[in-house]
């Protein structure tokens, strides 16, 4: 293919992008988060903000949270006090369920399947969304992979006026997904996501590489073709390669920033 026929391809996808965005996000430009309702005012002394929501699926290790701190770094979010960030982002995987000492005993041995939607509290995940929604102030517990449980630590989160919610599943629960006003899914081809996922998992959560790879095949592999690749039918913005796609994480962000030019913070 010759260079001229590369670069044309390249605009083509970047207009496409361009054109998907537009068509998605117009209701982002209008959603009227200036017009504060009449208990703004909120009870926790913060202001109380009815956020834009947005919703980022994709398989494990797809590059989910990447393209979220993606975004926040290029918002300059990352580096300010939380009370003072306007967008802000939290993960699926802090409203796993507690598991039963059956369970546990499973998990240890590799042989539970997180990936599953079962796997999830999805009833206090939508409590939660809305709390943020009625813009108070929330607690969002914080997961230990290693124990594979909920720890007693959590993460204030404080009303913003743009709220990233990522994880494998968050459009596979039907109340949970009408709430986002928009839709993000990070499509990676497979064998990447299994690259990253086998060193993230034996570094990081302290699994042994057998387990992970039996893991993969009988649990993730299997879940994700069943339950969360269906849902990118659901996204109003597909984003392929995830964060090495410079050009779509750029006009997601520039949609992002020119949304809170038009609704400044007081």
């Amino acid at each position: 293919m010759s260079i001229s026929a590369v670069l044309r391809n390249s605009r083509t996808r970047a207009l496409c992008v361009l054109v998907v965005l537009r068509k998605s996000v117009r209701s982002f430009y209008t959603y009227k988060m200036a017009e504060k309702p009449a208990d703004y005012l909120s009870t926790n002394g913060f202001e109380s903000k009815t956020p834009f929501l947005i919703g980022v699926a994709g398989g494990t290790a797809s590059g989910k949270s990447t393209v979220c701190q993606r975004i926040m770094e290029k918002l300059g979010q990352q580096h300010k006090e939380h009370t003072e960030r306007r967008v802000v982002c939290i993960s699926q995987d802090s409203f796993y369920r507690s598991l039963t000492a059956p369970e546990r005993l499973r998990a240890e041995r590799g042989q539970f399947n997180f990936d599953h939607p079962d796997a999830f509290d999805d009833k206090k995940l939508l409590a939660t969304l809305k709390d943020i929604l009625a813009g108070k102030k929330v607690e969002i517990p914080e997961y230990d992979y290693i124990s594979n449980s909920i720890s007693n630590r959590t993460n204030t989160l404080y009303p913003a006026d743009v709220v990233l919610i990522e994880g494998i599943l968050v459009f596979y629960f039907p109340e949970v997904r009408d709430l986002f006003h928009m839709k993000l899914f990070v499509d990676t081809d497979s064998d990447t996501r299994l690259a990253r996922r086998v060193p993230r998992d034996i570094m990081e959560r302290g699994r042994d590489l057998e387990q992970v790879l039996n893991q993969y095949m009988n649990f993730v592999k299997p879940a994700f073709e069943e339950f969360c690749l269906p849902t990118k039918k659901f996204a109003d913005v597909i984003i392929p390669r995830g964060a090495d796609n410079l050009v779509a994480i750029d006009l997601i962000v520039q949609h992002i920033s020119d949304y809170l030019k038009k609704n400044p913070s007081s």
